[in-house]
């Protein structure tokens, strides 16, 4: 079945847009790949980027919306992708950059279009693990900016993923969230008091 790509605010795509058509802009983004492609960069795949700021004593993953990532596409291939984030003035560009991240991405994305059921993509940080996540959310009609991870979700970790947990295999939210949440979760010291 075919992902479901959320449409991104259009204050966020004119953004991107304006950004690079900016000469400046993409010249001090420091993206090699992108100050060398050759020919129109377009932004594809918006995907809005939640973090997980905590897990309630329910279990249920505590999630806000940080911004909005675009891919930049030159050609046949993703070169960069540039982040867009929610000021008091509205969607603002954020930055462009490249990394192990965009591909690993479109190489998740890729594997969810041979899943059997319908998903809303979404991608989902864990800052406390410097961990990314294609996050398939299983109410295709929602709203792309609200909601938290559903029990029955999935949860793609990209490359590169905290060692222990294995890149671009698909988790339900209720057999990785645990395992995450022990991890970013504080143990006490032996013998220090409680």
């Amino acid at each position: 079945m075919p992902l479901r790509v959320p449409q991104a605010p259009a204050p966020a795509l004119r953004s991107v847009l304006t950004a690079l058509s900016s000469p400046t802009a993409v010249r001090e983004a420091r993206t090699p790949a992108l100050l060398a492609a050759q020919g129109p960069a377009t932004p594809e795949l918006p995907l809005p980027v939640h973090v997980l700021d905590r897990v309630t004593a329910e279990g249920v993953a505590a999630t806000r919306l940080a911004g909005w990532r675009f891919h930049i596409r030159c050609g046949d291939r993703a070169v960069a992708a540039a982040e867009t984030r929610l000021t008091p003035d509205g969607w603002a560009f954020s930055h462009f950059f490249e990394g192990p991240y965009v591909a690993s991405t479109e190489r998740a994305l890729r594997q969810a279009e041979s899943v059997a059921q319908s998903y809303q993509p979404r991608l989902l940080s864990v800052p406390e693990l410097y961990m990314l996540t294609l996050w398939l959310h299983g109410d295709c009609a929602a709203d792309p900016a609200s909601g938290h991870p559903a029990a029955t979700d999935l949860l793609v970790p990209l490359a590169p993923a905290p060692p222990g947990i294995a890149a671009h295999r698909p988790h339900r939210v209720a057999e990785l969230l645990p395992v995450l949440t022990d991890r970013v979760t504080p143990t006490r010291l032996l013998g220090s008091p409680a």
